[in-house]
């Protein structure tokens, strides 16, 4: 599971202007600020500061004979003062090659230095990814996959410092970020049923609790597992698995080794979990083909990529007596896929922390959920999807 700290709890509740969800007449639904950037096509890239760096086949990468480069986002505003900022990112690491993404911003006059937000390998044989908590020198700090920024900023910038090691160059296909400023709420009221009403996805169902015990460097399996489990099962909904070769260092009759393989992929050895957000989806990137972290506003938002075909992995906490039905009976931080909506509009799920895959489908109510998933962690989602299925149109935040 991916425990939330205090602050990132208070982190997901500072946020956002725009209500495009109608609710219930009786519960009006805060303003939610979400904006999310990316740079992705090789014009965007360009667009960037470079140094050591060039753009190919769509690709950013160091120049022959560089053994790191350096490229910079322009200034991004998202038209609001953010207090929240993830990063994600789709690359690649051959060999013992490195990525390293940072941050910062600006409020007024001032710029902030730049925060330091991972430093990220696809493998761990050459390089332990990391993140980098605290760097509370000035404007903002880093809580695990989170840019924390209390008194806000107006514009931020990326940076990203690719290393080459001793062979082939690092890649990376596409850097993004969500910006947030998120209310303060308990309780988000009850969105009414959308377009996703009566579809359910047919999203292979993959429980945690069956690794406990799994690997105790990677954090032992069972509960640890929620997010790289999740991950899992949206990759194999798009027929997306690693191949065997890649985790056949899971010895035989380990159920599911591929969830094994996701938790060594997506380990964090600073924040000493899997459940490191981005970290997650650029795992599930160059498998699936696209995947990044970003944040809904209601569940009417998650509908549209039901509706799309896309399911989505989505960071939930609550308390006892919250979420009926749930094979656990309280959580700080846990994640499970949205997969459908039955057609009264409640929430069908693939939730990893049933003790057997036949108990992982399950149906929770929609506005218990809602209230886990918004307020807790400001409506944190991955979107992993293929070409096949395309994005639902943007409301900005995607």
């Amino acid at each position: 599971m991916r425990r939330l700290t205090s602050s990132i709890l208070t982190a997901a509740l500072l946020g956002s202007a725009l209500s495009i969800a109608p609710v219930s007449p009786a519960v009006a639904a805060p303003a939610r600020e979400i904006a999310y950037a990316q740079w992705d096509a090789p014009a965007e890239l360009r667009g960037g500061r470079s140094t050591g760096l060039r753009v190919a086949d769509g690709l950013l990468l160091l120049r022959r004979g560089e053994s790191s480069g350096s490229w910079t986002s322009p200034w991004e505003a998202p038209g609001f003062d953010l207090t929240r900022l993830i990063a994600s990112w789709s690359a690649r690491t051959p060999g013992d090659s490195l990525l390293r993404v940072e941050v910062r911003g600006r409020a007024g006059a001032r710029t902030s230095s730049w925060d330091t937000l991972a430093a990220w390998a696809a493998g761990d044989r050459h390089v332990r990814r990391t993140t980098d908590s605290g760097q509370t020198d000035d404007l903002g700090s880093v809580n695990v996959d989170t840019w924390v920024v209390p008194n806000g900023v107006s514009s931020y910038q990326l940076r990203l410092t690719l290393e080459r090691g001793g062979g082939a160059s690092p890649t990376v296909d596409v850097i993004g970020a969500v910006a947030s400023r998120l209310p303060a709420v308990s309780d988000v009221g009850t969105s009414r049923p959308g377009v996703g009403r009566g579809i359910v996805l047919d999203v292979p169902r993959y429980s945690q609790m069956v690794h406990g015990g799994h690997y105790p460097q990677y954090g032992s399996g069972g509960e640890a597992w929620c997010s790289p489990t999740s991950t899992s099962m949206v990759l194999g909904y798009y027929d997306a698995l690693p191949r065997p070769s890649a985790y056949s260092w899971v010895p035989s009759g380990h159920v599911d080794p591929w969830v094994d393989h996701a938790a060594r992929m997506t380990y964090d050895y600073d924040y000493d979990g899997t459940g490191n957000w981005p970290f997650n989806t650029a795992y599930a990137a160059p498998l699936a083909g696209r995947a990044f972290v970003t944040r809904l506003r209601t569940m009417r938002e998650a509908e549209l990529f039901i509706a799309a075909g896309i399911p989505l992995v989505v960071s939930i906490a609550f308390g006892r007596g919250e979420l009926s039905g749930a094979p656990i009976s309280s959580t700080d931080g846990h994640l499970l896929v949205i997969v459908g909506f039955t057609e009264s509009g409640d929430v069908v799920v693939n939730d990893p922390a049933a003790a057997t895959r036949a108990g992982v489908r399950r149906t929770y109510d929609r506005g218990q959920l809602e209230d886990a998933w918004i307020p807790t962690t400001g409506g944190t989602v991955y979107v992993i999807t293929d070409d096949a299925h395309p994005l639902p149109e943007s409301r900005g935040n995607w």
